[in-house]
């Protein structure tokens, strides 16, 4: 199956969902290439990237779990396919 390169950037303003994010980005750990996270004190939210190389659907399925969880915005990017 062909696979996708995004990043998927993530606004977590509510800290208490954090263990679910990552119990959901465990799940999917096969397609993650890498992730980055940054607290930013001064308006009090965390800012996380992940890459990931993995099938459309799979990228789209990942995104929208992410993006039902309470305080949490996502949103995802696309390399050229």
């Amino acid at each position: 199956m062909e696979t996708r390169v995004a990043v998927i950037a993530i606004i977590i303003k509510n800290r208490e969902t954090v263990s679910q994010l990552n119990e959901i980005l465990h799940t999917y750990a096969d397609y993650i290439i890498g992730r980055m996270g940054l607290p930013y004190l001064p308006k009090k939210v965390s800012i996380m990237s992940v890459a990931v190389d993995a099938p459309q659907d799979v990228i789209s399925a990942l995104s929208g779990k992410i993006g039902a969880l309470s305080g949490i915005s996502v949103k995802t990017a696309y390399a050229d396919a």
